[in-house]
């Protein structure tokens, strides 16, 4: 059973009551006040991608928002029942990443990005039926989060309610929803990078999406071949900072 949720548009999703630590709250709190404020635009046309990868630039990199271990925020505590925490943070990623998304959204347009890429992989659509389509990279997002928010919404899948139970295949859902926001993440890092570099928003991408693949690792939920074509990416977010110097004030 996890705590209530409210649904109050396309960009306010699900807010689920997550009995996370306190510093995990707060990281998440401030990440989505800071990205709610940097909906500006930056100069210029939306750029193509290009071979010299901008998000891997090392003054890029080691712009984060938190300077502590986010390994810690994702171990289970152990008063909380697993897939207890694995729905609170799951949809908690899936509200951070659809409002990381919108940050730059107006750039994301069939003309600009008429296929969901990222490095070499293009992403196709699979319906309820199977069926394979390829898509613009806006309407592959409209349709990862119209059914992300369907599942984090469904009673029966994420129970909100006291006694009720989560279903058997709990866990490959949430492996599910994982891959769609991962294909979403690596989109923007490969398509919009220079956008968000613009709103002065890569610090709050570069932690969100450190902290989404540790938690993604710490409970196994997708396979190393499917996030591979970030490890570069990953390897220089997930690399601790080297420690900064400190400045000393003798007072005389």
């Amino acid at each position: 059973m996890v705590g209530d949720h409210t649904i109050t548009g396309d960009s306010a999703l699900a807010q689920r009551s997550p009995k996370n630590g306190l510093s995990c709250k707060m990281v998440l709190q401030a990440v989505g006040k800071v990205l709610r404020k940097g909906k500006g635009k930056p100069n210029g046309k939306k750029p193509t991608p290009e071979e010299k990868k901008l998000y891997l630039e090392p003054e890029y990199t080691k712009v984060r928002v938190v300077d502590f271990e986010l390994k810690e925020l994702v171990v289970l505590p152990r008063e909380i029942d697993l897939n207890e925490w694995l729905a609170s943070n799951t949809t908690t990623f899936f509200n951070l990443i659809n409002l990381q998304y919108s940050t730059i959204s107006e750039f994301c347009t069939g003309d600009t990005c008429p296929a969901m890429t990222a490095c070499n992989t293009t992403y196709y659509w699979y319906d309820e039926k199977g069926k394979k389509t390829k898509c613009t990279a806006p309407q592959y997002v409209d349709f990862v989060m119209s059914s992300v928010q369907k599942l984090v919404t469904d009673e029966d899948i994420f129970p909100t309610k006291y006694g009720k139970e989560f279903p058997n295949t709990f866990d490959t859902l949430v492996k599910k929803i994982c891959r769609y926001l991962f294909h979403v993440l690596a989109h923007i890092y490969w398509s919009h990078y220079k956008e968000t570099v613009a709103m002065d928003l890569h610090g709050h991408l570069n932690t969100l999406y450190t902290h989404f693949i540790v938690f993604i690792r710490e409970f196994n939920l997708m396979d190393p071949k499917e996030t591979s074509i970030m490890d570069d990416l990953t390897e220089a977010l997930c690399t601790p900072l080297p420690p900064q110097p400190q400045n000393h004030v003798t007072e005389r």
